[in-house]
Parts: C-alpha cells; structure tokens; sequence
C-alpha cells in the first residue's frame, strides 16, 4: 500500500471552491475583505501572485471561517492579538445560531462588513456606538441585556485606555451606568 503525497491545495484554489460553495459574488467577497472586484479576479486567476499581505490574509481567512495559517503564504505575525472577551461572545453567538460568517457578514450594510471582518479577525474592538451594537444584536438575536453588557465592557475599556482609574472614580463611573439604562429601559 502507497502513501498519497500530500498535495497542498493552491490558496487561489481554495478561494474560488469557498465562492462556489457558499454561492458567494466575487464583489460581495472583495468589499468584505477590503479589495477590489479586479484584484479578487486576479487572485483567482492566478494573474497575480496570492496575497501575502497579513490583513488581507486573515480577512479572507476570517470570511472563509478557516485559520490563516491555511494558506501557505501567510506569515504568522510576531505580536500577539489580544481576545477580547466580547469578540468571542459575538463568535460564540454566530455558532449558536448556526449562522455562517458570510451570512452574518451580509446582514449588514455593504460599507460595515469590512468593519466586522476585522471585528471578528481581532483586529478593531466592538463598536462604542450602541446603535451598532444593536445592529449586531438584532442579527443575532441578542436580548438587550447582552448587547448593554458588551456596550459597558467596551465603555470600560475606553475610559480606562483614556486614563480614568475606574475604580478611584467608582461612584461616578457606576452612575454613568445606572443612567444608560434607564435610557435604554432596562430599569
């Protein structure tokens, strides 16, 4: 009995077999990852060498719902990415509703995909906008209390990253909060 070589499928090849399967347009596949229609042609095409560029890599990769070290011109980044724990809350929701990415991706508005690409691959925080983050919600079926729960997370994170010791400053940051929901009604 022979051992079958592995033959590593073309990253190009991959590209356009996941297009295919999910019935995905070529345009809709390039505003998500931030090319242009032509560049994603050529990529297919192989008119172009395949993207080495680390961004562009885990955007595809990120849309593919696959690790970005499938692709063998990826280069795995020296920095670390940090998880966010309110990132993989809006994963773990996607999973729960048995809800591919490029399905969750295409509830949004075409110029906010590219946004919640680089949400989900790490690199940007979840939006401080709470309307957005109702917009996230809403396509995944989060009760307001959850989407209120990551809104304070991140208004946490964003005070604390402009300086202000939250906890020194406890009074005034829990009634900041205590307002918000009486705004949004969760009191």
């Amino acid at each position: 009995m022979k051992n079958k070589p592995i033959i590593q499928e073309k990253s190009s090849e991959k590209v356009a077999k996941f297009l295919d399967k999910n019935a995905l347009h070529k345009k809709d596949f390039a505003e998500m990852i931030g090319v242009t229609l032509s560049y994603v042609y050529n990529l297919i095409d192989e008119s172009i060498p395949f993207s080495t560029r680390g961004t562009t890599l885990e955007r595809i990769a990120t849309v593919m719902e696959v690790e970005p070290e499938e692709f063998e011109e990826y280069k795995i980044p020296q920095e670390p990415l940090l998880k966010d724990d309110s990132v993989e809350f809006i994963k773990e929701a996607i999973k729960a509703k048995k809800m591919s990415v490029v399905n969750f991706l295409k509830a949004f508005p075409r110029k906010k995909r590219i946004d919640m690409v680089d949400i989900l691959r790490g690199n940007m925080p979840v939006p401080i906008d709470y309307k957005e983050l109702l917009m996230i919600g809403q396509i995944l079926d989060l009760s307001t209390d959850e989407i209120y729960d990551i809104w304070e997370k991140r208004m946490k994170q964003v005070l604390e990253i402009n300086g202000m010791n939250i906890y020194s400053n406890a009074s005034l940051v829990n009634a900041m909060f205590e307002c918000a929901k009486k705004f949004i009604h969760l009191k």
